[in-house]
């Protein structure tokens, strides 16, 4: 696909490195040269300089004959026009990063006249995946699959639990049938484990299952923790916004800690039912007089990584129960998991992988079995697959047993007629079925690229 890419900042970068190395033809536009530069000497793509929003530049990037145009510059008013004057020149999809929350909240109402195929929110985004973990503060991260219905968690093994020592098969018969564990990191390393894998402390593993199948599970091995009811959040940004908005309206106390006055009073006014403190996050003082000790959460939302890092560490020495950090440095976020802050969030990552799932799902809009759900776990180390089967073809009807399926991969779930099945080696697939596959292998782009091609 020609995919042409508005803005080289942090989103376009990610989204062009991950792109082209999916052999998409890349175009990136942006006004900076320096930059520009930069990004062709790492990446495979054609670099064009210039005003995203200039006729002239978006022709010369070739945007008539382009699959689609995504713009992901700093500001949202130009990236809704990018995409309208892209869309007028001949562009098949386009997709703007909207950010402001009052666009975003009216975009219902634009979206049709804008000619947009998806608008992404990355605040909105990264509010939702923190609220998930703080409902089932268990967890370290959930993804969601089938409109809701399959959640994959991850949370780390410690020492002395129940399941420590345990290999799968045992923890399969001694606790659940209802669970699949379908991936584990182990030492850097990430692995689709069999039967016979021993789970040890620190490993971070994942398991897919129904919402209720992982609330049982973590019950039965001692590892449930109910929804948090008190939350400090650190920094008065958009993230910020959504988040407390949402956790307000389900009836969680929230306090947000911010620097800046007027900021302060704009949040008043947008949560008035959300405690808003004037003040230094950074303060330890401060932290402690507003219950750090006691909170159900701590979340780090400032805009800079090193502030975060040095306040969720801090909250650990004070034995916060949940911590979520918001970290966009990739090579930050991988010392931050290593240090024992399990969940990380990146608003770059969200609205990457977002996206990416959206280019997957227009290349196999003709195929039989279309893409539907694409996430990226583990620095891009694993990849969780939805895939909708939409016609008949030849490995259906088999038993999973009997197909001849890659390495490195399993498939973790099947969703058929909302029945939720963890399947076994004598399931076996029909029309309709949505199918969630969790692989170490990337490019998969149809449920025909699971299995071994024979001869």
């Amino acid at each position: 696909m020609k995919i042409v890419i508005i803005g080289d900042g942090k989103v376009g970068h990610k989204l062009a490195k991950q792109l082209s190395e999916e052999d998409h033809d890349i175009v990136l536009i942006d006004h900076k040269s320096a930059k520009l530069k930069n990004s062709m000497n790492e990446l495979d793509v054609i670099g064009i300089e210039g005003d995203g929003a200039s006729h002239e530049v978006l022709i010369e990037a070739g945007i008539d004959t382009a699959n689609l145009a995504i713009a992901c510059t700093s500001s949202d008013s130009m990236n809704m026009m990018c995409c309208l004057l892209a869309k007028k020149l001949g562009a098949e999809k386009t997709i703007a990063r909207v950010r402001n929350p009052v666009y975003y909240k009216q975009m219902y109402l634009i979206k049709d006249d804008l000619r947009l195929s998806m608008a992404v929110n990355p605040e909105l985004e990264v509010a939702e995946e923190i609220s998930r973990v703080l409902i089932f503060p268990s967890a370290s991260k959930i993804e969601t699959f089938a409109k809701g219905k399959v959640e994959l968690v991850e949370f780390k093994v410690e020492q002395g639990t129940p399941i420590d020592g345990l290999s799968l098969e045992e923890l399969s018969k001694k606790y659940s049938h209802s669970v699949l564990i379908c991936a584990v990191k182990r030492d850097q390393k990430v692995l689709i484990p069999g039967g016979s894998f021993v789970l040890k402390p620190g490993d971070r593993i994942y398991i897919a299952s129904s919402h209720k199948g992982i609330e049982k599970f973590f019950k039965v091995t001692g590892k449930f923790k109910n929804r948090v009811s008190t939350v400090i959040v650190c920094g008065g940004s958009r993230v910020s916004y959504y988040l407390s908005k949402k956790l307000s309206n389900m009836g969680i106390q929230v306090k947000i800690i911010e620097r800046d006055y007027d900021r302060c009073m704009e949040l008043c006014e947008l949560l008035p039912d959300v405690t808003i403190i004037h003040g230094d996050a950074t303060n330890h003082e401060l932290l402690e007089e507003e219950g750090i000790d006691k909170v159900g959460a701590f979340v780090a939302l400032t805009g800079i990584d090193e502030e975060n890092i040095i306040m969720s560490i801090y909250a650990k020495t004070r034995k916060a129960s949940k911590i979520v950090t918001k970290v966009n440095s990739e090579p930050l976020a991988s010392i931050v998991e290593d240090i024992g802050i399990e969940t990380v969030v990146s608003p770059k990552t969200v609205t990457a992988d977002t996206i990416l799932g959206y280019v997957r799902a227009m290349q196999n809009s003709l195929a039989s079995a279309n893409i539907e759900t694409v996430y990226r776990l583990v620095n891009n180390q694993i990849e969780a697959i939805e895939f909708i089967i939409r016609e008949k073809t030849s490995y259906l009807g088999i038993p999973i047993k009997e197909m001849k399926l890659k390495d490195n991969l399993l498939i973790a779930c099947v969703v058929r007629k909302r029945k939720i099945i963890i399947p076994d080696g004598d399931e076996y697939l029909k029309v309709g079925d949505s199918v969630i596959v969790v692989t170490t292998c990337h490019r998969f782009n149809d449920l025909n690229d699971i299995f071994k091609v024979e001869g």
